[in-house]
């Protein structure tokens, strides 16, 4: 069992890491994706807390299935996230540019989830096969239409808890169990789950703050868009490539 000093300093260094964890390239994308596309602050801080609060509940399953049961996650799990984010923010800053490049009388679609995205592509080519082979349908099935929604929007922070990064800081927390116990794991995983919600928090308030900011003035809305789509396409095709290690830290 740890002393006093040095649980409390084990704690605090959870919840640093967890504050350091949101603030990570695809956290920013995803939050910022989110907001730019609401109406409003009250909605852009509403979907992105959705966002975080599915990242969270991710990380507090499988941190807690690490701690509880000593199960550790397969060394190739970090590899297999990032391109599994660096696929997902790809797509969305090509979709969010294809967006902004269109006519104006389209521009008030509203962008889709990554996951939306995905989902819906597969439903496109399972639709044009059924065609090939006889099927009926003349339109394409689609899921979440109009974009963001509480569930989607939810599902998207879950399924990005996967993403960079997470699977090693877990592995961290059963480390955690395997010297201190399992209640001092727990500890350690909740502290980092504070850190992460708080730096989450704030990035959800500034975003909101930014684009509502500019929701009034449409060149600057462009612009912002347009910056958010460039940034999605770039970090996501590093982290495709598996060179997300070679991003500059943004806490150094």
């Amino acid at each position: 069992m740890m002393d006093p000093f040095n649980l409390r300093l084990a704690l605090v260094s959870a919840a640093v890491l967890g504050f350091r964890h949101g603030l990570d390239y695809d956290h920013i994308a995803a939050i910022s994706d989110i907001s730019s596309v609401q109406a409003n602050a009250r909605d852009a801080m509403r979907y992105g807390l959705l966002y975080v609060a599915g990242h969270a509940t991710t990380v507090a399953l499988l941190g807690g299935a690490a701690v509880v049961f000593r199960i550790a996650l397969p060394s190739a799990t970090d590899r297999w996230a990032e391109r599994l984010v660096g696929a997902t923010l790809l797509v969305l800053g090509l979709y969010v540019l294809g967006t902004f490049l269109r006519p104006a009388a389209h521009s008030h679609a509203r962008p889709r989830t990554r996951i939306t995205l995905l989902i819906n592509g597969a439903l496109w080519i399972y639709w044009r096969l059924s065609r090939v082979f006889g099927g009926t349908r003349v339109e394409a099935p689609q899921i979440f239409k109009d974009g963001y929604g509480t569930g989607s929007t939810f599902l998207v922070g879950v399924i990005h808890g996967l993403g960079a990064e997470t699977p090693t800081q877990i592995l961290l927390f059963l480390m955690a169990a395997n010297l201190g116990g399992v209640g001092i794991g727990l500890m350690g995983l909740l502290m980092f789950i504070v850190g992460l919600l708080l730096m989450n928090t704030l990035m959800c308030a500034s975003a909101a703050g930014l684009f509502s900011a500019v929701l009034a003035r449409p060149k600057a809305l462009q612009a912002v868009t347009l910056a958010t789509s460039a940034y999605s396409i770039v970090v996501g095709a590093i982290f495709l490539l598996g060179l997300g290690t070679k991003l500059p830290s943004l806490t150094s």
